[in-house]
């Protein structure tokens, strides 16, 4: 064997030591977020985990950070970019503080007619879109999870628009959320989620606008004594991760994690519609807090209140993409 064969012979061997060390190692992901592990965001971010670890046949491990336990809102997505996280699942009003304002487009207030609507939107083409958008800022966009449509949860009845007048309002960080506040006459108060259990205790706000499984998550039930179901709003998670961990994960991994989330998405959007439904009846059940239906005229009344947010917000999310969310939410499938 000459030197040449033999030093060839050496790399050969040298580079399947390597190949099989490094098939051998363990990929970890920790994925924060700030809800409850009992809370569809914290049920669909424990399936990604079973199913990842599945797929991937143990190569890759996820370890998940509820309740804000790694970092909360307010610092998570510099967290991403640094790459001291792997993934987050942050409300798209989070991702309109990195200067993608078109994400507000979803807390427009009614919006979307039912899920089938939402569903051609943040799973279709529109989706996609927004979600390539994000690797400017160095995160890859895996999808959008559902949460279900906010209702207003509040100390004091309310029935009409009117009864929201100086009623202070927890809301999450959007231009869009804040101006709805503003046109009811509320007061909004830009709140980490978090935080809202002791300010609602301590009387610091007088109520906000989420879906029934978030609050009752929380175990926040018993503090707001009233809800007024008037699902005006859609709350939904953009599940991202970091661009350079993404891109330099093995091509085979990768596949397999995009797998993952597909699979876990029909899951997370399936279980946030059961959820919100078993808990607004356990908080019917509970007697601790009053929940009003609103009638079809009471809800015309809030839908008009509503709608100028439309037309003030239209230049900061982009008439262009409005009309288009707006085109595919009357788009009937053939």
């Amino acid at each position: 064997m000459t030197r040449v064969q033999h030093y060839a012979l050496l790399f050969m061997i040298l580079a399947i030591i390597a190949s099989n060390i490094y098939a051998q190692t363990t990929i970890e992901i920790k994925f924060s977020h700030v809800s409850d592990p009992g809370s569809p965001k914290g049920l669909a971010a424990t399936h990604f985990k079973k199913v990842a670890e599945k797929m991937t046949k143990g190569r890759v491990r996820v370890e998940i950070y509820p309740n804000g336990q790694l970092y909360e809102d307010n610092v998570a997505l510099e967290a991403l970019q640094l790459g001291a996280v792997q993934m987050l699942a942050p409300s798209p009003s989070k991702i309109s503080q990195l200067g993608f304002h078109e994400f507000e487009i979803f807390d427009l207030p009614y919006l979307f007619p039912d899920r089938a609507a939402l569903d051609r939107v943040t799973q279709g083409a529109i989706g996609l879109t927004l979600l390539h958008k994000l690797e400017t800022k160095g995160m890859v966009g895996l999808g959008f999870w559902d949460n279900g449509f906010k209702s207003m949860f509040t100390n004091k009845p309310v029935r009409i628009p009117g009864d929201m007048q100086g009623l202070k309002m927890r809301v999450d960080p959007s231009s869009v959320l804040a101006s709805q506040m503003k046109t009811l006459g509320a007061i909004p108060y830009l709140i980490a989620f978090p935080d809202m259990v002791t300010l609602l205790r301590r009387h610091v706000i007088d109520g906000l606008e989420n879906t029934p499984s978030n609050l009752y998550s929380q175990k926040a039930v018993k503090l707001p004594k009233y809800l007024t179901m008037t699902n005006h709003g859609y709350l939904g998670y953009t599940v991202i991760a970091n661009k350079k961990f993404w891109r330099h994960l093995p091509p085979e991994i990768r596949v397999q994690l995009h797998n993952a989330m597909k699979e876990t998405t029909k899951y997370a959007n399936q279980i946030a519609q059961q959820q919100n439904e078993s808990d607004l009846a356990s908080m019917k059940e509970s007697g601790k807090i009053t929940v009003r239906e609103l009638t079809y005229n009471e809800k015309k009344l809030w839908v008009e209140a509503l709608l100028p947010v439309h037309k003030e917000m239209e230049n900061r999310i982009g008439a262009k993409l409005l009309t288009a969310v707006n085109q595919a939410i009357v788009k009937r499938v053939e």
